[in-house]
């Protein structure tokens, strides 16, 4: 986890929690219904992350490690690509084709119960 220095994210991420409270937010949590870890690292992916879960089946936004099991998918930053992609000045696609996005995802195979496939893509 980080040390206490401050994120360009954390202002974004108070941003979605006070969405989340509002009857828009409600409505997305209620269509949503998933959970996700987003990962942000200062400088460099994997390095001095700080972790933040944002519960779209509880409509929360909380910083630390995701208690009620695994999240639906994780998702790993760097600070100024979050703000950026979060901001939508940058497309999101466009970042993890550029190794910008590293993700994890937890997925259901009808014939073969759970699987977890992520991608880890390093630059």
């Amino acid at each position: 986890m980080a040390n206490s220095t401050s994120l360009k994210s954390d202002a974004v991420l108070e941003q979605m929690k006070l969405h989340l409270a509002t009857d828009a937010g409600k409505q997305l949590t209620k269509k949503i219904g998933l959970v996700y870890q987003i990962n942000i690292a200062p400088k460099k992916i994997g390095f001095n992350e700080e972790i933040y879960i944002v519960d779209l089946k509880k409509g929360e936004v909380t910083k630390g490690p995701y208690e009620g099991g695994k999240p639906d998918a994780t998702f790993s930053f760097k600070d100024e690509d979050f703000v950026k992609v979060a901001t939508g000045k940058m497309n999101p696609q466009i970042a993890f084709l550029s190794s910008l996005i590293w993700t994890g995802v937890q997925g259901r195979n009808e014939d073969k119960g759970q699987f977890e496939c992520g991608t880890e893509i390093h630059s």
